[in-house]
Order: C-alpha cells, then sequence, then structure tokens
C-alpha cells in the first residue's frame, strides 16, 4: 500500500524560542528545518533590558510517511493524547469510542527502566513503584486500565512543576521514548508523589461541594479555568448527579466548567 506524509504535533515548552525548537528537534529525532511551528504562549519580559523571565510555548508540526489508513500505533497516539491532553477530552460521550488496547507484557519492565534512567541523567535521586499494572476492561466505556506508576523521593516539586505541566511533558516524553522501543503506544500513567492523585481527590471533592451548592442556590457556578483533563475529571464526577449538569465554556487557557441546575 503507497505511503503519504501525515501531519503530526506536539508541545514543547522553553525559557526561549530557540530552547524549544532544539528540545522539539532532539526529542523528535528530526532536524529543526523538518519542523513547522507556530507560537502557542510566550510570557517571557525583559527586565531593565537585562534580565529575561518567562517561557515559551511552541506547538511542532512535521510531516511523517503514513499508511493510507492510520496505523495502530498512531491512533494509539492520538488517543493517549486526547485523554489527558486534549482540548475534547473532557467530552463524556468520547468514552465509547473503542477499546485501548492491551499493554505489551514488557512494558512494566521497560517503563521503569527508562523512567530511573532519565531520573539518573537528571541528577534526581527517586524511586519509581507500580500503582497498578493496568489491564482491567472497564465494562462501562470498554476502556481498559493504564499502568500506573508513581515517582517517590525527596523534594521532587521540580518534576511536576506548574499545575502539573513539566509532570505531563515528563509523561510525554517518557510515552514516546517506551513507543519507539516497544512499537505501540504504551497505555500508561505516570504521577510524582501521588500529586495526580491527590489533585483528582480535590477536583471530585470541589465538584461535588459546588454542586451542593447549585442545588440549594439554584444558581448556576463557574469553576476556575482548568486543563482539558482537569474539566473532564469534574464532568465525570458529576455525570450522574439527578440534579446537576456540567458544560464547558471558553477558549483556549480560559476554558472552565460550568455546573448548572437541571430543570425542576
Amino acid at each position: 500500500m503507497g505511503k503519504r506524509l501525515a501531519k503530526q504535533s506536539a508541545e514543547f515548552t522553553a525559557k526561549t524560542l530557540e530552547e524549544a525548537l532544539k528540545q522539539a528537534s532532539q526529542e523528535l529525532g528530526l532536524p529543526v528545518e523538518a519542523l513547522e511551528y507556530e507560537v502557542v504562549r510566550d510570557t517571557t519580559r525583559t527586565i531593565l533590558g537585562l534580565v529575561r523571565r518567562g517561557e515559551v510555548t511552541v506547538r511542532v508540526m512535521w510531516e511523517a510517511a503514513a499508511a493510507e489508513h492510520p496505523s495502530p500505533s498512531t491512533e494509539h497516539v492520538l488517543s493517549a493524547l486526547a485523554m489527558e491532553e486534549g482540548e475534547e477530552a473532557e467530552e463524556i460521550p468520547a468514552l465509547a469510542k473503542g477499546t485501548v488496547p492491551q499493554n505489551p507484557p514488557e512494558l512494566e519492565e521497560t517503563a521503569i527502566e527508562v523512567i530511573s534512567t532519565l531520573l539518573d541523567k537528571m541528577g534526581i535521586y527517586a524511586a519509581v513503584e507500580v500503582v497498578d499494572s493496568g489491564g482491567k476492561v472497564d465494562p462501562q466505556t470498554n476502556e481498559v486500565s493504564p499502568l500506573c506508576l508513581n515517582i517517590i523521593g525527596d523534594d521532587l516539586g521540580m518534576l511536576i512543576g506548574r499545575r502539573g505541566e513539566t509532570l505531563r511533558n515528563l509523561q510525554f516524553i517518557v510515552r514516546l521514548i517506551l513507543s519507539r522501543r516497544l512499537g505501540v503506544w504504551p497505555n500508561l500513567v505516570l504521577d510524582v508523589e501521588g500529586y495526580k492523585a491527590k489533585r483528582v481527590q480535590a477536583l471530585q471533592a470541589l465538584a461535588r461541594r459546588m454542586a451542593d451548592q447549585v442545588r440549594q442556590t439554584r444558581q448556576m457556578v463557574v469553576l476556575e479555568p482548568m486543563p482539558a483533563h482537569e474539566r473532564r475529571i469534574v464532568h465525570l464526577a458529576l455525570r450522574d448527579d439527578p440534579d446537576v449538569y456540567t458544560e464547558s465554556t471558553g477558549e483556549g487557557e480560559n476554558r472552565k466548567v460550568q455546573i448548572i441546575p437541571k430543570s425542576a
């Protein structure tokens, strides 16, 4: 079967545009000139003309050969990224779309090795624990639970970053390395000191608390802006609530969840 060029994309953050593009080039194994990019966010500023602060986030696009029909690995990439990063990942109907394939049996051992090597190269003393080996099928969504790994150690805040951004980038890098080793996109979730688990619990508690407020006042409540995967947690927490429903509003980084009373 003939091949065509399929466009793919990923986001990278660094202190300057040049550093972000260099990072993308190194991680993707492609020369800078083979990449197209757009600046998604630029918070840099110069203080007194001397000190530069802030970060630049770029969305990098590149073309790769692909069969006329997407290969399983490409579909897995899109599915895995959409589940946690995509703007539409919050939409509940998307849960019924097919089954995430079983992970290869060597994933757990290989993932721990890859993460440990990365930590060692970063000069970070930490260990990797298995929280859940995954592989369980959810009868409602037909999805297979992911392998869940947690990095434990002291002073690991640098691996989490602002609102978990560094952790999301680290997880993407780990998945990318594993996909090249194993030939499939891994169904894997990476956490640091239980940050994601705690954040999920906090968001679920917030959703229930705000739903109670809406029940009592019969007035809509709008939550603070959240990334897509956090909005999805709120949607799921209140999906079966008999008295309220949720919708998302806004654009980009200002997208947020509304909790709305149902009509009597």
